[in-house]
């Protein structure tokens, strides 16, 4: 079997899974991405690059669309002069970069399965769920058109898959007897609590007294609700001092519009320059390693997690993972995984005050809730690990392929 798999990046979401495949059960996996050619874990790694895209007089409402032919197009040519050598039974892409959209001209018996993320809606969404920050008109009328390359997907599909049920319910109830809810799957092998014998993190020392609270984000930003968990952590130090929070995530927006609203600044130096915080006690780590992540994720007392209703974060369940206490936000797709009081914790996403409670709760006797993080551990292990996830991912790909 050999699974011909599309992503503008490398691992993504099919790295962890390529390289079960090729290392368990024998399978030959390529991997076509914008990162330099190679051999990584037994994967075939082969470099495209963009053909075109959007300009500065395309219309703003097309971009997307254009950009996604871009990939398109640039997928087809790096594959073009390959289609006699690598001959996949199977391709699997991301939808919406448009990657896999012309392959079956080169390819016409080998199915498409895509993995299809997110869907977007201008209302009751994630583009409105924060009136604080307001979207501009042309945003929201550029909303309805964002989902074309994803509708192409959707129908040049044999087969798709979304992570959540939330992520499903999305898509038009035309398309989702196509997509079935499969998470990307978690490695648990890695992703789990280690016992610490150093609390030193980045060259920050932690006296054994001192709680940690952690805060996990790609980027810095309201989506994450990022300045909402500053105004938490402010409440909480004020409160309960002995605690530092370290957080780990870039100083850049990933998604939304933040840095409309911030006068030409990042959303990090915006929402500083809102008030005074400790910075001693509110420890930014910038992006770091698998290795380190779990180590910090080790350490903590309770691990904050804040989303608008997006697409679920993995950094949820890799705290999850490590058995952290969770705290979350009170919005659909956390609360598909933690059961307040059960396996973590839920709280509103505005209520400041009562996050910033919760939190102090946690701090105060963290062993009376360390129940939570070893039921946190159990849900990824029974639901989202990979060795449940990936029996389910096979058997997708055999129907795919009718084998």
């Amino acid at each position: 079997m050999h699974v011909l798999y599309v992503h503008q990046n490398f691992p993504a979401q099919f790295g962890h899974i390529a390289s079960r495949l090729v290392k368990d059960h024998g399978w030959r996996a390529t991997f076509v991405s914008q990162t330099s050619p190679g051999t990584v874990a037994g994967i075939q790694k082969i470099q495209y690059r963009a053909s075109g895209g959007a300009k500065e007089g395309t219309h703003y409402f097309a971009r997307t669309f254009e950009n996604a032919i871009g990939h398109a197009h640039g997928v087809y040519e790096a594959l073009k002069p390959l289609r006699h050598s690598v001959k996949p039974d199977l391709v699997v892409g991301h939808s919406g970069f448009g990657s896999t959209l012309l392959l079956p001209e080169l390819w016409p018996d080998a199915p498409i399965l895509n993995h299809f993320e997110y869907f977007y809606r201008p209302h009751n969404s994630d583009m409105d769920f924060r009136p604080e920050f307001p979207v501009a008109e042309a945003d929201v009328l550029r909303s309805r058109a964002r989902n074309a390359m994803i509708l192409l997907d959707l129908e040049y599909s044999a087969r798709g898959y979304s992570p959540t049920h939330f992520q499903h319910g999305l898509f038009p109830e035309a398309y989702r007897s196509k997509i079935e809810v499969i998470h990307d799957g978690v490695d648990t092998a890695f992703w789990k609590r280690r016992v610490v014998d150093d609390r030193v993190v980045e060259a920050l020392r932690i006296p054994p007294e001192t709680r940690v609270v952690t805060y996990v984000a790609r980027g810095l930003e309201a989506m994450r609700g990022f300045d909402v968990f500053m105004k938490t952590a402010k409440r909480v130090y004020q409160r309960f001092p002995n605690v530092v929070f370290l957080v780990v995530g870039a100083d850049r927006v990933a998604y939304g519009g933040d840095l409309k609203h911030t006068g030409g600044t990042s959303f990090k130096e915006w929402v500083l320059a809102q008030d005074e915080y400790d910075l001693e006690r509110i420890r930014f780590l910038g992006n770091v390693s698998p290795a380190v992540l779990s180590h910090v994720l080790s350490l903590s007392d309770l691990h904050v997690y804040l989303t608008v209703p997006f697409v679920l974060s993995w950094s949820m369940l890799d705290a999850m993972a490590c058995g952290c206490v969770v705290l979350g936000s009170d919005t659909a797709p956390v609360r598909e995984v933690i059961r307040d009081g059960e396996n973590g914790l839920l709280r509103n996403f505005f209520d400041v005050d009562g996050l910033a409670g919760a939190v102090v709760d946690v701090l105060k006797e963290p062993g009376d809730y360390r129940h939570l993080g070893e039921a946190a551990r159990a849900t990824v292990e029974q639901r989202y690990s990979l060795d449940v996830v990936l029996p389910r991912m096979l058997a997708m790909y055999d129907g795919a392929t009718g084998r």
